[in-house]
């Protein structure tokens, strides 16, 4: 008897320490599907930087400069990291006003384990946004890859995301923010990470000027596996940027997701059939350029727009930055090494604009999700999408710019010499060579 009451005793044990532990959970106000789903994103989001960006770019450049790319890419990483946690967070997410944040969070002081955003930890939003404070000065490597300095690559990455990145990522995400409470359709960074990244690039190139040789001189990727590998992971990490901006594992992540996939698919076969139908190849290149480019142009409309809006999205992606890349390198001759602008600030500010569109509910098949609310008409979403667009242009290129300037002053000027620039950044500012063979 005593053996079966101390069963008894045991198992009411376990029914009542099942029946609390959910209530505990809920008083505690944590959600753990979407603080696990949250944890995946943000994994997902640094892997999209480290290793993705980073191979994906170090194959495309030559030889000799294989190593600073990874090295900056690398570098940035661990910069923003610090400077985020330091005050870029209490910046751009800090009550403050419509412009700017405060420095209530300055040092994620404030952001103790208890701390929640919404229903998962303060601490895990503040990593995830963190991995898009890395990747977005990162994307800018690519148009000056092969010919800047790593102090001044360095200077410049840090004082372009407190003056650009900050500001814009308030005005879009922040519940204070001017933009957001305009109605500004932008689910996980068309304007705060493509446009600002796009434009700043696009200056930066010019700035700089281009490479030694450019454009008489052919300058191959010296590594297309590299490269493939390096977009294939940005592909899968895509999904935590997109998806994970839903802040939930709902519907709504599960159908950004599915649009997103749509999107790159699409991307990639417009850019493959026009460069096949034109130079009666089919690229490698092409075909993941175009992928990137779909994704990058979903990325703003991807919790808006059905996988119909989708498709159009990611066919009108493959198409528009293709002959933007063509524009920028064969017509007006600008050094863009990598593509940056025409791949991602084209591609940021189509989807932006496409987004006030597509998330409309009256498209049939092609319909979205709604409005912002407020808004009820094409034409008017349309316009407000339209001024997010034009103000982040124009303040990234304006404060990239000046910046850029700056940088050359304290640096003692942002390019390499000729010699270095002709032996590599490798070995002129690493002394290490990518390969061994």
């Amino acid at each position: 008897m005593k053996n079966v009451a101390r069963a008894l005793f045991s198992l009411s044990t376990l029914v009542t320490a099942l029946l609390i532990a959910p209530a505990a959970l809920a008083q505690d106000g944590v959600d753990g599907a979407n603080t696990a789903w949250m944890l995946t994103a943000t994994a997902l989001v640094l892997f999209m930087t480290l290793p993705g960006l980073s191979l994906f770019y170090a194959g495309l450049v030559r030889v000799r400069n294989v190593l600073s790319v990874l090295m900056q890419c690398f570098a940035i990483a661990c910069l923003m990291s610090l400077l985020w946690m330091i005050a870029g967070y209490s910046l751009s997410f800090g009550d403050g006003n419509a412009y700017i944040g405060d420095f209530s969070k300055v040092f994620l002081a404030s952001v103790g384990e208890d701390a929640l955003w919404g229903d998962i930890p303060e601490s895990l939003f503040a990593t995830f946004q963190m991995t898009f404070a890395i990747i977005t000065p990162a994307l800018i490597v690519g148009a000056f890859a092969e010919r800047m300095k790593f102090s001044s690559m360095l200077l410049f990455s840090a004082l372009w995301l407190f003056a650009v990145y900050v500001p814009v990522c308030h005005w879009v995400w922040s519940g204070n923010g001017w933009l957001f409470n305009m109605g500004l359709l932008d689910f996980a960074g068309g304007t705060v990470v493509h446009i600002t990244a796009g434009v700043a690039a696009l200056v930066a190139a010019l700035v700089l000027g281009n490479r030694t040789g450019f454009p008489t001189t052919a300058m191959p990727p010296h590594n297309m596996t590299m490269t493939v590998t390096g977009a294939g992971m940005l592909w899968v990490g895509w999904f935590g940027f997109n998806a994970g901006s839903a802040l939930a594992a709902n519907g709504n992540a599960a159908m950004a997701m599915l649009v997103t996939h749509i999107s790159a698919a699409a991307g990639s076969l417009a850019w493959m059939t026009i460069e096949w139908l034109k130079f009666r190849k089919p690229s490698v290149l092409g075909i993941v350029t175009g992928m990137v480019a779909g994704l990058g142009t979903i990325t703003p409309a991807s919790g808006y727009v059905g996988p119909g809006g989708a498709l159009i999205i990611g066919l009108c992606a493959g198409m528009v930055c293709f002959f933007m890349t063509q524009l920028i390198k064969r017509v007006w001759k600008i050094d863009d090494s990598l593509d940056v602008f025409p791949v991602h600030g084209v591609g940021g500010v189509l989807g932006t604009l496409l987004a006030g569109i597509f998330a409309s509910t009256e498209l049939g098949v092609f319909s979205g999700h709604g409005f912002a609310e407020g808004i009820s008409s094409i034409g008017e979403q349309l316009g407000v999408q339209f001024i997010g667009v034009i103000v982040t242009f124009g303040y990234t290129a304006v404060v990239t710019y000046v910046l850029l300037k700056i940088t050359g002053v304290l640096t003692a000027g942002l390019r390499v010499t000729k010699e270095e620039e002709v032996v590599g950044l490798d070995i002129s500012l690493h002394e290490e060579d990518g390969y061994k063979l």
